[in-house]
């Protein structure tokens, strides 16, 4: 008895570590995304994640929402320095997310400052 316990939890245990990496591992798609960064903040009350938005149109009527995870401090550092200004991301989509992730499924990998194509800077 006591071995078919073992046997079927430690099962249980292999099944959750495989979804687990495969999560994080296995990318739903990859690929970039430009706009004004409007908004970017630490939030969360009991597990607190970086999340962001960028504004895809002139009146903000299309907004990517993203997550960044917490060892990406270089990129969290530059999306702070970039706050309002035009920003091209590059960011990968998950099958699904944790709350220890992110709220959103999009999780930015890398950020760079563009020009607008609306307005001269």
């Amino acid at each position: 008895m006591k071995k078919a316990v073992f046997i079927t939890l430690g099962s249980l245990i292999a099944i959750f570590a495989l979804y687990i990496a495969f999560l994080y591992y296995v990318p739903y798609s990859k690929g970039t995304r430009a706009g004004e960064l409007i908004k970017f903040s630490y939030r969360g009350v009991v597990i607190k994640t970086w999340e962001g938005e960028i504004s895809q149109g002139i009146s903000g009527a299309q907004i990517f929402s993203f997550s960044v995870l917490d060892k990406d401090e270089d990129v969290i550092a530059k999306l702070k320095e970039y706050q309002g200004n035009y920003v091209k991301v590059t960011y990968i989509e998950r099958f699904a997310s944790f709350a220890i992730w992110g709220e959103t499924n999009y999780f930015i990998t890398d950020v760079e400052l563009e020009n607008s194509p609306h307005f001269n800077r």
